[in-house]
C-alpha cells in the first residue's frame, strides 16, 4: 500500500514523460539528453532521471556536464512549496526548492557561495519547455549560465 498523495502534487502530472532536451551554452546547442518523469510510490514522490547519449558539445562543456542525474520531488504542505532531492554522475548531491505557478516552472537553491535557479515556461499545449538557468556567487547578483529547451515525446 502506498501513502496518500497531497492534493499539490498532481500538478506535477503534466512532467509525466520522456522529454528530449538540449542546452545551449555560448550560442551553441547540445542535444542528445533524455530526461524521463515517473510516478513513485502511487504519486507521493515524482522521480526525473536524466541521462546523455551522443552530445555534440565543446569538450570543456563535455567535461563538465552531470550524467547521468536523478531528483526526487516532494511536497512541503506546510512550507507550500516542492523539494528536490539531487544526485548526478559526479558525486554532486543537492537540496533545491520548486514552484510551478500557471505555465511558469522554477527551480532554485540558496546555497553560500553558488545560488542557482531555472526559470522555464511551457508552451500553451505544454509539449515544449523553454527556460535558462541563473547561477549567483553572493545570492544578489544573478549571471546567465545557459538556455535548456524540454521537447516532450510522443
Amino acid at each position: 500500500m502506498h501513502p496518500k498523495p497531497h492534493q499539490a502534487l498532481a500538478q506535477l502530472e503534466r512532467f509525466v514523460g520522456t522529454w528530449d532536451v538540449t542546452a545551449t551554452f555560448g550560442g551553441e546547442p547540445a542535444g542528445g539528453v533524455t530526461v524521463s518523469f515517473e510516478w513513485l510510490e502511487g504519486g507521493a514522490y515524482l522521480l526525473q532521471r536524466s541521462v546523455a547519449e551522443a552530445i555534440d558539445a565543446p569538450p570543456e562543456v563535455l567535461a563538465t556536464l552531470p550524467f547521468p542525474a536523478v531528483q526526487i520531488f516532494g511536497y512541503d504542505d506546510t512550507a507550500e512549496v516542492y523539494t528536490a532531492l539531487y544526485a548526478d554522475g559526479r558525486g554532486v548531491a543537492r537540496v533545491y526548492q520548486m514552484r510551478l505557478t500557471g505555465n511558469r516552472w522554477e527551480i532554485w537553491r540558496d546555497a553560500p557561495g553558488f545560488g542557482q535557479r531555472f526559470i522555464g515556461e511551457f508552451d500553451p499545449d505544454g509539449r515544449v519547455i523553454t527556460g535558462r538557468w541563473e547561477l549567483s556567487r553572493d545570492n544578489q547578483t544573478w549571471e546567465h549560465d545557459f538556455h535548456m529547451t524540454y521537447t516532450k515525446r510522443g
